[in-house]
């Protein structure tokens, strides 16, 4: 996920209102989620700042093309979830209660997901598109099952193939 996106997500604030709070302009801040502007480690700073966090680095393993899936069809089911939260945490906890009784083997990390499942859905969506260990291991153990059509997995799986092709 994007790191101003992110830390906008983790702060529960507009674009608007990190631009105001970090002294900057609201289409500085959307450049940024966009990528079509990067900041400098010094930006990042500022805005964390701004909003009362502190960023830090973390390094991680190149992403496998299954990691990249993983990452693809969940950001795809965040922006699902973000838009109609209720019915889908419903069923992701419904989910979970199958899976858990399906492969005990991995019971903390559905416990983990439960947890994560009474949060507020930003930092639902945070914890689950986080691009480290911990974020890659709790995808394959996802309870979002069923969230997305196959025609809108088709579409992930097509769109990333091409992305790696190039």
């Amino acid at each position: 996920m994007n790191p101003v996106r992110q830390l906008r997500s983790r702060a529960g604030i507009t674009q608007s209102e990190l631009a105001g709070k970090a002294a900057t302009s609201q289409p500085a801040i959307a450049a940024y989620e966009s990528d079509t502007k990067s900041p400098t480690w010094k930006t990042i700073q500022r805005l964390a700042r701004s909003v009362g966090l502190e960023p830090f680095v973390s390094f991680a393993a190149p992403m496998t093309r299954e990691d990249r899936l993983s990452m693809a069809l969940h950001v795809a089911i965040a922006r699902v979830i973000a838009a109609d939260p209720e019915p889908h945490i419903v069923h992701a906890k419904r989910n979970l209660r199958r899976l858990r009784t399906m492969h005990p083997h991995a019971r903390d990390r559905f416990a983990r997901w439960l947890q994560w499942l009474e949060q507020p859905i930003d930092d639902l969506i945070v914890r689950m598109l986080d691009p480290g260990s911990l974020g890659r291991e709790m995808r394959h153990v996802s309870p979002f099952s069923g969230i997305l059509s196959a025609r809108d997995r088709a579409r992930i799986l097509a769109a990333l193939r091409v992305h790696s092709a190039s």
